[in-house]
Order: structure tokens, then sequence, then C-alpha cells
């Protein structure tokens, strides 16, 4: 009677650990699922970003970011059209008003990341370019600006010269680039005697030298906002990157590459 009470026992525990190990191949355990977060991002932000990149990696690895640089209009008429993004962060303040107003950004997450100035560069031996005013000079022949419908720097470019009252005399000589760094291989090249750009593109640089940086007060401020967009299918984690954007460690790799940060 003991030994058949033994044997029933016995039947059951190894009907238990089966069934376990049955379940577990069914639904083996799983590892904690990994989210790619797309973030769309001002051209002028690409070394800054890709350098807290693998920073970000260690702090979360289960999180891949993917970055899509260009002009901040551009990346405004992508995401309007539909193109994959969780945070925008754009050079100007007008382009995520833009998508506030149309409802487009989860509430609270927008924040201004940091702040950049203006500066006139010419190619490093170059003697022609001392001053603004010294691109009117007819020895100056080509000055390359971003395309200001769609590049922020574009825009910041022609209020300098407008403040300056220079536009109408520099208009001719100007070219036009599709985002601030285009604009910086332009001048790098030698094909442009001169170009505005932001402080930090300039300093990435070893090929120009900075002659002038514009007045703050002769063009908007230049900032940069940053967003979780409503369409995320992953607004958890693209709260999380933007909030790291204005931490100490993000603030650290900002001000290494010359953006002004509190």
């Amino acid at each position: 009677m003991k030994r058949k009470q033994f044997l029933a026992l016995l039947s059951a525990a190894l009907a238990s650990i089966f069934l376990v190990l049955g379940l577990q191949l069914v639904n083996p355990i799983q590892s904690p699922a990994s989210t790619t977060l797309f973030v769309s991002a001002a051209a002028s932000l690409k070394d800054t970003l890709e350098d807290l990149l693998p920073l970000y990696q260690k702090r979360d690895s289960n999180v891949k970011l993917t970055f899509n640089f260009g002009a901040s209009g551009a990346l405004l008429r992508q995401i309007e059209q539909g193109a994959p993004a969780d945070v925008f962060i754009a050079a100007a303040k007008g382009q995520i008003d833009t998508l506030e107003q149309k409802g487009a950004l989860v509430p609270g997450t927008r924040s201004n990341i940091a702040n950049n100035r203006l500066v006139l560069i010419a190619p490093k031996n170059s003697k022609l370019v001392t001053s603004f005013a010294s691109l009117k000079n007819p020895g100056v022949k080509r000055i390359s600006v971003g395309e200001p419908r769609s590049v922020p720097a574009g825009q910041y470019a022609e209020q300098v010269f407008q403040n300056l009252n220079l536009f109408s005399a520099l208009k001719p000589k100007l070219v036009y680039g599709n985002n601030v760094r285009q604009v910086l291989a332009t001048v790098e090249s030698g094909n442009a005697d001169a170009g505005l750009v932001y402080a930090t593109d300039a300093k990435v640089s070893t090929q120009v030298k900075v002659v002038a940086t514009a007045a703050e007060s002769s063009h908007s401020p230049i900032v940069y906002p940053a967003a979780v967009l409503k369409s995320s299918k992953n607004i958890d984690a693209a709260k999380a990157f933007v909030k790291y954007l204005s931490g100490s460690e993000a603030k650290g790799v900002f001000r290494k590459y010359g953006f002004i940060v509190k």
C-alpha cells in the first residue's frame, strides 16, 4: 500500500515538473524588449548627440537611438507628412511652435535644452574677410548662408544683415545651403569666401576661422527646443530621453561642443 502511494506521489510530482517545463518551452522567459527611438534633430546637433549616444546606451541598454539630422524646417515637413519620429529637437522655436499649435506634442514635454551663437566664418588662410562690413568688398564674391525658408541659421543670418543695413548690398552674393553643416562645408572647401554658421559648427572645423560673432541683439534668440511627439509609439522612453538631455551628464557634452546651457 505504501509502495502504491509512493509511486502515485512520484508520478504526480513528475507530471508537475513536466507541465512546468512544457509551459516554459511554450512561453520562454522573455528578456526586456528593446525600444527604438527615432530622434529628428537639427544638423548642428550632430556631433553632440552622437557623442551622447554611447553614454545613454550605458544608462539604458534597452533603448536604441536612431538619429535623423537635417534642417529644422525640412524635419518639420517630414514629421507633418508622417515620417516616424518620437522626439523632435529644432534649432529654433518656430518649428516646435507649429507642432504645438496643431496639438502634435505630448503636453508638458517641451523644454529648451541649449542656446547657441551665430558667427561669421572664412577659410582659415583668408585675408579677404575681417568683419561683417568687409563682406561688401568687391573681392568677396560668395557668402554662404542657410536657406532661410527651412534653415533657422539662414533666418538668423538675414536678421543680422538687415540689422547691420547690409542685406541689400549682400543679397546678390548669397549662396544657400540646405542645412548649416552644408554652409560650413562650402566655406571649408573654398567655394564661398565667407559664411554664417553657429559657433558650435565652427568649433568642430579646423579649416575655417571665426571672424566675428553676431551681437545677440541683432537676431532672434538661438534656442534648441525639444519635445515628444504624440505620434510616438514609445512615449515613456521618449520622455525619459528628453529629460536626460537637460541633466548634468548631457549638459557637460553640450558645453564641450560650445553650446550654452543653464
